[in-house]
């Protein structure tokens, strides 16, 4: 048994039957460990080594929920909830479906937003998804069609157009690495050769929102209420300093490349302006804490999993035993290096750390079945992005449950991780192969 299979298998199992993500998640590095011949010392180290890999995404998020609960206090948010509800108030049910389609409109507006013409990737999920919760919920919308949304957003952008995170993913990593295994890729167009596989995400997204989740559900609108105030006072000063704020934290993140710094300016200026009392802080930004634990605590332990899997060294193995079963047929070599890169990628969580990792055996082994440097880019970039949607570990799913489930009432496993796994990752399998194969 290979030990990435092993781990990997047993943490899903165990995240499926509801064992908290973390608790699967030490369990599965524990079986992988062993299963590579690491020891319990072995496992235990590399385990405790990666930890620290997660701690700057963990705190990220810690001040975040900061920054979202002053923001929430503000109201700026509450306003646009108001002006939402307002418009379904004042014309009926009949006009609940414009402010649905508004909505997820905006959703999927700010998280495409968030890869290329605002780089902030998932910073504006805590902060935009819990004070509109309200009004999805009196929109009886399915949160879970929202989640498909938002991770569209996440990843579709960096895997299709060069642009923002998609340019270090698409330019200074699939072709870099790609490059670097052997292959000429001087006159590959990476928007073409990565086409095929981003209609396959938007066909997912297609089908999440107007077959499987186009109808009502409902929520308990007690418990949203005691967790995110339904009434905010605002005024126009408010409304100014929360702007000023949300700037100036972009800004300071763009300027630093460090979410915990722009976080911490915003929370600043909310606190420099009397909007949240000096004597309030603390117990706010225990508040904002409390809010991200979860994902922080999952972040942290998923970086920890995945030093665990590359301590084993048994990636490559499994890279190199699919290469065996393969037998010189471009189709099976095509759909093999697929599956590979998605359980490797479900694993580590991050299509970013995937590629370098599956270029160095993929592009050799696509030369020497004869696919062509634009079907090789196709292969490996479809590859690294396969399990990024649908994995326990990876941010793609972990910001929507951030933003959803601040009310206890959207499972991170059932309501965003098999959603999304269903809805992206098998129409992206099954548009991988076929661009590998007509490529």
């Amino acid at each position: 048994m290979n030990a990435v299979i092993a781990a990997v298998g047993i943490m899903l199992i165990l995240s499926l039957s509801r064992v908290h993500v973390v608790i699967a998640l030490i369990i599965g590095a524990l079986a992988g460990g062993l299963v590579g011949g690491l020891g319990i010392e072995g496992t235990l180290k590399a385990f405790n080594g990666g930890l620290g890999g997660g701690a700057t995404v963990a705190l990220s998020y810690a001040l975040l929920g900061a920054f979202a609960v002053a923001i929430a206090k503000s109201g700026l948010a509450h306003a646009l909830a108001d002006r939402a509800l307002g418009m379904i108030e004042r014309q009926g049910h009949a006009n609940g479906g414009k402010v649905k389609w508004l909505l997820v409109g905006l959703m999927l507006a700010v998280a495409v937003s968030s890869q290329n013409i605002l780089p902030i990737h998932i910073a504006f999920i805590p902060l935009l998804v819990p004070p509109l919760l309200y009004v999805l919920t009196r929109l009886r919308i399915d949160r879970r069609l929202i989640a498909c949304v938002i991770t569209f957003g996440l990843i579709t952008p960096y895997m299709f157009l060069p642009v923002g995170f998609g340019n270090i993913f698409l330019n200074e990593i699939l072709l870099a690495n790609v490059a670097r295994a052997g292959v000429d890729v001087s006159g590959v167009n990476v928007t073409h050769a990565m086409a095929i596989p981003a209609a396959g995400m938007l066909a997912g997204l297609l089908l999440a929102v107007f077959v499987s989740y186009r109808k009502k559900r409902d929520y308990d609108l007690a418990r949203i209420e005691q967790v995110e105030q339904v009434s905010v006072q605002y005024n126009p000063l408010t409304l100014l300093v929360a702007g000023l704020a949300i700037a100036a934290a972009f800004i300071v993140q763009l300027w630093l490349d460090s979410m915990i710094i722009g976080a911490m300016v915003g929370f600043l200026i909310f606190s420099l302006s009397g909007i949240v009392r000096w004597k309030d802080t603390d117990d706010l930004f225990t508040e904002g804490m409390k809010m991200m634990a979860m994902i922080g605590f999952i972040m942290i332990a998923a970086s920890g999993f995945a030093d665990v899997m590359k301590a084993t060294g048994e990636v490559k193995s499994l890279v190199e035993t699919s290469a065996q079963w393969i037998n010189h047929s471009k189709g099976i070599g095509a759909l093999l290096m697929l599956l590979v890169g998605l359980l490797v990628t479900m694993g580590i969580g991050s299509s970013f750390s995937t590629v370098p990792i599956l270029a160095a055996i993929f592009v050799p082994l696509c030369v020497q079945l004869g696919f062509d440097p634009l079907a090789t880019v196709c292969i490996v970039g479809t590859a690294g992005a396969l399990g990024d949607a649908g994995s326990p570990a990876s941010d793609s799913t972990l910001g929507p449950t951030s933003g959803l489930n601040v009310d206890g009432q959207h499972h991170h496993i059932w309501d965003t991780v098999v959603p999304t796994f269903i809805h992206y990752n098998l129409p992206l399998l099954a548009f991988g192969w076929l661009a590998a194969m007509t490529l």
